[in-house]
């Protein structure tokens, strides 16, 4: 039987070789300690592993070859409600009944009490048969995982601290239907007149007489948004003036909001309209809503002004899951590429030995397994990240030299996982559109008819660098946290670039001095961005007093302005980062592990290439772009 975890070389080696379970399995199962906890690590291993094999076969079989049908039939509105495909429904009623929506969720709860690495690779495996039944799939348990962080985070979930335990926690009610297949929910961001910009978000959350919060407005482009339990992000706090921070991110928060409520008998009551379901290039399964909140009982979650900070908590997370999901899309479309090639014969022998096509299946055979690795890393330590957190608060006294300890892993792990995460969210989403145009052009004239898949796959791949915060958004990030780290730590970066250069010259290691040259490139693209930055700030300091340069320097940073050459560059930066970052990860396991000193070499041949293309452009482009638009604002100013 098909199984699309056991066919996968690579993803074995992570599962067997590529990750250290233990120091994960141990915080998850609080050293083996907890009740109904696992013997010892492998026990814990074997049960994931059968896991995993058993989402592999059910993609491959069950999910898979009616991926066409839930392509055609889409989503749909009737009478008020949102309905899906009947294939679709047909694999949630399996996957209800194998369990799955509860994996990476405590036992104490009804999951399985996996780690997130293993709900992530069961992720993968399911995109690579449908993306949008993936997609779908974590608005079941990614909702619930979300209400049982946010419970955590805020202090409503309860331990016993001998047994490890989790006695209660705030929302358990809905995470307990979630995890049995009978719910699922959405996450509400995005309104129709402000989408990445969240500062501009009106939605509203206010109390009633009785001290009860509502939400009012209008959320748009929600994924699964049909589903009962909404995680909302609203304004509730009024501003002084348009400088106020509660004007801008400051004034949101988060709230729990159900759209209806059942009877149990059948019927249903609204307490959000469903105003409709968007006719989509792709995705068809997967029902994108809009709806509108009138007056709506909601349940705060946290503190009010809370809610930006708590949403990239959950932001994070998934965004990671869109990694997942754009290699399993890269996989699919790699494995149905090299299938017709190796079949489709022309000029005396089967397209695939032809240099070019074999070329292209190398290439992309080469950026999946090289994505993959940092995917695990980012998953990894973003897990490291949030168990050792919760280790912290539930096995340790406030302020002992234990919790000290494990909070001070915790910042550790999550400078490593936030650096690499938009990485991931940039390079793999918009790989997967790439690949899935080339499988397209390795088909030729059928690939552009829907006889093959292929088509479906670039429809559905399209919108990956879209959602979860854009391309251009991941490239903001990484050049911010960037060009930060800079000026926080000058003498340490300057040091970083020294030990590059010099490892690039002087590793025994070839394949070492070839990663260093690397990160000495991506250095000096930052140092170049750094001093166009700071360049532009001097320049305009001699505009003014001496006595005033030491305030400006600290105070008068205008990002718009003073950023506008870095912001040019972000999303170019942010690729050549993310190849040096999965260079540095294959260079790891090639350490470890000898056979993977090939697939390092193989990933090298290509990355050298885009990154001193990358490194070009980010050094020689974008002064006059720079300046025509300096000169347009002025002139708008001027006329204001």
């Amino acid at each position: 039987m098909a199984n699309f975890f056991e066919d996968n070389d690579d993803l074995l080696y992570y599962f067997d070789r590529g990750i250290d379970w233990e120091p994960l399995v141990r915080l998850v199962e609080h050293d083996f300690k907890a009740p109904e906890s696992f013997e010892d690590l492998e026990e814990a291993r074997s049960t994931y592993r059968d896991i995993v094999t058993m989402v592999g076969e059910f993609a491959a079989e069950e999910i898979a070859p009616v991926s066409p049908e839930i392509d055609r039939e889409g989503a749909s509105m009737v009478d008020g409600e949102g309905v899906l495909p009947a294939a679709m429904n047909r694999i949630f009623d399996r996957m209800k009944e194998l369990e799955l929506h509860g994996l990476a969720l405590p036992r104490e709860l009804g999951g399985f009490n996996c780690p997130m690495v293993v709900h992530y690779m069961a992720s993968e495996l399911m995109a690579r048969a449908d993306n949008g039944v993936m997609t779908h799939y974590n608005f079941h348990s990614g909702i619930a995982l979300a209400l049982l962080l946010y419970s955590m985070h805020e202090g409503t979930t309860t331990f016993d601290r001998e047994t490890h335990a989790l006695t209660g926690t705030r929302f358990e009610s809905a995470i307990r239907e979630i995890i049995a297949g009978d719910a699922w929910g959405s996450m509400d961001i995005t309104e129709p007149n402000a989408g990445s910009d969240m500062a501009a978000l009106i939605a509203r959350g206010e109390q009633d007489e009785s001290g009860e919060w509502r939400v009012s407005g209008q959320k748009i482009f929600l994924t699964s948004g049909h589903g009962k339990y909404h995680i909302v992000i609203a304004r509730t706090e009024e501003a002084a003036g348009p400088d106020d921070p509660k004007a801008g991110l400051g004034g949101l928060s988060l709230f729990l909001v159900p759209a209806y409520e059942d009877d149990g008998e059948g019927g249903r009551r609204r307490l959000a309209t469903l105003d409709r379901l968007e006719e989509k290039l792709g995705h068809h399964g997967s029902a994108t809503a809009a709806v509108t909140f009138d007056n709506t009982p909601a349940h705060l979650i946290g503190g009010r002004g809370d809610g930006f900070r708590l949403m990239l908590l959950l932001m994070n997370n998934a965004r990671v899951g869109v990694g997942f999901e754009a290699i399993g899309v890269c996989e699919a479309a790699y494995r149905l590429a090299k299938d017709y090639a190796a079949e489709r014969g022309s000029m005396g022998k089967t397209i695939d030995r032809h240099e070019m096509i074999a070329d292209f299946l190398e290439g992309m055979r080469t950026d999946i397994q090289g994505l993959r690795a940092l995917a695990v890393e980012s998953a990894y330590f973003e897990e490291l990240h949030q168990r050792c957190k919760t280790k912290a608060k539930i096995d340790a006294d406030p302020g002992s030299i234990e919790a000290a300890r494990y909070e001070k892993q915790a910042r550790r792990y999550g400078r490593r996982t936030r650096r690499v995460t938009p990485m991931l969210k940039l390079l793999a989403s918009e790989r997967a559109v790439d690949m899935c145009r080339l499988s397209i052009q390795i088909h030729g004239g059928v690939g552009y008819t829907q006889e093959y898949r292929a088509e479906q796959l670039l429809r559905d791949a399209m919108v990956l660098p879209i959602y979860e915060g854009t391309s251009q958004i991941q490239g903001l990030m990484i050049m911010k946290d960037s060009l930060t780290g800079i000026m926080k730590n000058p003498q340490g970066f300057v040091r970083d670039l020294a030990q590059a250069r010099w490892r690039s010259l002087s590793a025994r290691d070839p394949l070492e001095r070839r990663v260093a040259k690397l990160q000495g490139l991506g250095y000096s693209a930052q140092q170049h961005l750094m001093q166009k930055t700071v360049g532009g700030k001097l320049r305009e300091l001699s505009k003014h007093k001496i006595r005033e340069w030491s305030h400006r320097l600290r105070h008068g940073w205008d990002p718009k302005r003073d950023f506008a050459y870095a912001m040019l560059h972000a999303e170019r930066l942010g690729r050549l980062l993310g190849d040096i970052a999965i260079a540095e990860s294959l260079l790891e396991q090639a350490r470890r592990h000898e056979e993977r000193r090939e697939l390092l070499d193989r990933f090298l041949d290509r990355a050298e290439l885009r990154c001193n293309a990358l490194h070009e452009e980010i050094t020689t482009r974008g002064a006059r772009l720079i300046e025509s638009l300096r000169a347009g604002d002025d002139v708008e100013s001027a006329a204001q």
